[in-house]
């Protein structure tokens, strides 16, 4: 099997106790923090545990370490009982931060990402990063944290495909864009030749060509089953949907006036149909995954 774009996977992680920690030296820090960045956008709802839908702070917790092989019980408050104990001085990525913020003890729950931050589904903004540290409501509200596992700075890598139960592939961009769009995708007689009439991408390939906002690349070849970053998807929405520049805009720090992406991601940003991850930056070069694909086209369609 052709292997193009390759992430970190890991072997199985041993669990010594029920109260203990999973020795997760085949896991690296970018494993957790990767995994944790890709559903920033997810939307929040109380008690839900479909990323696509909402998630609260626990069922979202419990899903990116699930994907990294770590079982977290479902609540904050049980989640708290896990793990050994960390004094925040001593906190290092991947470590969970608990909060209360309902005046009745643990009801909140995050991952600790490095500097001082941590990535959490809030209430008000769903997935997001937010500072520990922050004077004007999380600083107040920090309980403790807890080390369920010890993340290595590097570990073994094995090459593996793009996990596309994660991230969109260029042939799903393509299919929800027709769908939002309302193409007529019944022309599934592609010009791409990596695309034969038989593939699901066939018809909505076709009719983003025919608009111009697919052109191939310097083979005339459409790759669907290659992933998208965000910086390239920015420029396929703009296209697509016919954005201009509304007013300013928030400026990231890694999509300078120099970069490429830079007019794009400034048109969606103005637009409101972004606001970055939360950290200062879009993530241009991240791959596009398919809960923010979603929320942009959700946000598009409002």
């Amino acid at each position: 099997m052709k292997k193009k774009w390759l992430l970190p996977i890991f072997a199985s992680f041993m669990f010594f106790t029920g109260m203990g920690i999973h020795d997760a030296k085949a896991a690296t820090i970018a494993d957790i923090t990767n995994t944790a960045k890709a559903y920033i956008g997810a939307p929040y709802k109380y008690g839900g545990t479909d990323i696509k839908t909402g998630v609260d702070c626990s069922a979202y917790t419990q899903l990116v370490f699930s994907k990294v092989g770590i079982s977290l019980e479902r609540t904050s408050k049980d989640q708290y009982q896990q793990g050994t104990s960390i004094s925040k001085d001593n906190l290092k990525t991947g470590d969970l931060v608990f909060f209360n913020t309902s005046g009745s003890g643990v009801s909140h729950v995050g991952i600790y990402i490095g500097d001082n931050n941590f990535i959490s589904a809030t209430t008000s903004s769903g997935v997001k990063v937010d500072t520990v540290n922050d004077p004007y409501y999380w600083g107040s509200r920090y309980v403790g944290a807890k080390r369920i596992a010890n993340f290595s700075d590097y570990g073994e890598v094995k090459d593996a495909e793009i996990d596309f139960s994660i991230y969109a592939s260029r042939g799903e961009v393509a299919l929800r864009l027709a769908n939002k769009l309302h193409l007529d995708t019944s022309n599934t007689n592609s010009s791409f030749p990596d695309i034969k009439p038989s593939s699901q991408y066939a018809g909505a390939a076709e009719a983003l060509k025919k608009i111009g906002v697919f052109t191939g690349d310097d083979n005339g070849k459409f790759n669907p089953g290659s992933p998208m970053t965000r910086g390239q998807l920015s420029k396929v929405l703009v296209e697509a949907f016919h954005l201009t520049q509304q007013g300013t805009a928030e400026q990231f720090i890694d999509v300078p006036g120099s970069h490429w992406a830079n007019n794009y991601v400034a048109i969606l940003a103005s637009n409101k149909v972004t606001v970055g991850k939360g950290d200062g930056t879009f993530g241009v070069n991240d791959n596009v995954t398919l809960v923010q694909l979603e929320a942009f086209i959700q946000r598009l369609a409002q």
